[in-house]
């Protein structure tokens, strides 16, 4: 049952591709039903056992192992769903057959990394995923740095992932290290330096993140969405899943370094969102920053800076994909992404309006809605670990927050009407539907964030297990 969740979308996606180019609204309505139905499929499998079929066994043994359970996956795979629902609903114009088929195809990619319970499984669906938003990138000009960048982190994670089979004899030890396994001696640090240099590509995080302004730029509206709300999530995912379970003592070695690449992506994405005229760029940036403090909070060791990292990993996926697919609208009525050349469009489009001011409230960490209780939950974690003068430079951030949404919010739908822009109806029925499950979930999880920050306990080694990973990481 499990393992559907993986291949049901990739094979749906491969025959939507096949599909003449008239049937483009039953492509487009084939894959809403199967991302649902994916989401329903997943909230019904948290207790589902796991499913495992050895296929490897030298030069170290391998399975194809995948396992949901109540950890950050689960929640990571209900937010896959669910935002790739939403952005097929908003997939329109005329490569609607295309764009569902990569997004069903970057579904099951990505579903299969936070599923997957063996080293290598993870890495090949790592560089799997790549290639559905390349093809959807090709003839733009960040293509090839999108390329460039991920397929050197994805190289770099598989060489990890290799070496690290070769010298304990099996990749099979996601969620746990088989007895009898090898030590990994003075190699430990440089398998874990392979991961994590993958991780932080991903992610992106400062100075990493050259490729993402412009990647998510150039992308259709539903397919950023999920590439920022999901795929920028595997990294962090990795860092707290892999690392902190199999790399607890190279962790603990690379918190300095991480705090320190996590605060300056904090304040400088900040920053430069605040001045950006391209509404795209100024949620580029603004991820940025807000990736930066997952960073440092799954870095800090505290229990309660990890529930608020996983809080706010979900909440980001929420507001992120739900901002974008605002934005594609906007963009789809003006023709602009131009904040100075929008204006007043709140007049003629209130409901447009009342959803982005909704996601707008939620990433500036408006209190009742599912960014502040990350926040709050991860800054009260550094400062309880200890980590006060991070705690307050993390604060500037949250704060320059308020001034960036609040400009891009005011910017694009009060002030005067612009008379030379076009002119058009309020959202859609079908569009008023792909973005109210994401609004609705912002506010659910804002009021009620408890059951996520609970797989804290899932996701954190005990002591005397940690104790026993970096003993055998030495």
């Amino acid at each position: 049952m499990i393992t559907a969740l993986i291949f049901v979308p990739i094979a749906v996606g491969i025959g939507v591709l096949l599909l003449p180019r008239r049937a483009e609204a039953t492509a487009k309505w084939l894959g809403v039903v199967v991302a649902f139905a994916s989401f329903v499929l997943a909230a019904a499998s948290a207790d589902a056992p796991d499913e495992s079929v050895r296929w490897l066994w030298r030069p170290f043994t391998a399975a194809f192992h995948v396992g949901l359970g109540h950890g950050v996956a689960y929640w990571l795979v209900l937010l896959l769903s669910l935002v790739t629902g939403c952005a097929l609903i908003a997939v329109s114009g005329p490569r609607r057959r295309d764009l569902v088929a990569q997004l069903l195809l970057l579904q099951g990619a990505m579903a299969g990394v936070f599923l997957a319970r063996d080293l290598l499984l993870f890495a090949l669906f790592w560089d799997l995923m790549l290639i559905p938003v390349f093809l959807v990138l090709v003839g733009t000009r960040s293509a090839w740095r999108y390329l460039i960048y991920n397929a050197a982190g994805g190289l770099a994670l598989l060489l990890a992932v290799a070496a690290y089979g070769i010298l304990k004899g099996s990749t099979d030890v996601i969620g746990g290290i088989p007895p009898g396994l090898s030590p990994l001696g003075p190699y430990a640090i440089w398998i874990f330096g392979g991961l994590a240099l993958g991780f932080l590509v991903k992610t992106p995080v400062w100075p990493l993140h050259t490729w993402m302004p412009d990647t998510y730029t150039d992308l259709p509206a539903p397919v950023v969405a999920v590439v920022s709300s999901v795929q920028s999530k595997a990294g962090l995912y990795g860092f707290i899943v892999i690392g902190m379970g199999l790399f607890p003592g190279q962790m603990a070695a690379a918190a300095p370094l991480m705090f320190v690449l996590g605060l300056i992506g904090l304040v400088y994405g900040a920053l430069v969102a605040l001045v950006q005229d391209d509404a795209k760029r100024v949620v580029a940036y603004s991820s940025l920053s807000h990736l930066g403090l997952i960073l440092i909070a799954i870095f800090s060791g505290n229990a309660v800076a990890l529930g608020g990292a996983v809080v706010y990993l979900v909440a980001h996926g929420l507001f992120s994909a739900a901002m974008f697919l605002s934005l594609g609208q906007v963009e789809d009525r003006e023709q602009t992404r131009s904040i100075a050349r929008l204006g007043g469009l709140g007049t003629r489009n209130p409901r447009l309006a009342g959803g982005l001011c909704i996601v707008a409230l939620a990433a500036l960490g408006l209190p009742g809605l599912a960014g502040f209780a990350g926040e709050l939950l991860i800054i009260t974690g550094l400062y309880q670990g200890g980590y006060v003068w991070p705690a307050v430079i993390a604060l500037v951030p949250i704060v320059i927050a308020a001034a960036y949404m609040l400009r891009l919010f005011q910017g694009i739908m009060n002030g005067p009407e612009q008379p030379d822009l076009p002119q058009r109806a309020d959202l859609s029925l079908l569009e008023g539907l792909a973005l109210a499950p994401l609004v609705i979930a912002i506010v659910l999880l804002g009021v009620n964030p408890g059951p996520v920050a609970a797989v804290k306990a899932a996701a954190q080694p005990t002591a005397s297990r940690a104790a026993a990973l970096t003993e055998a990481a030495r």
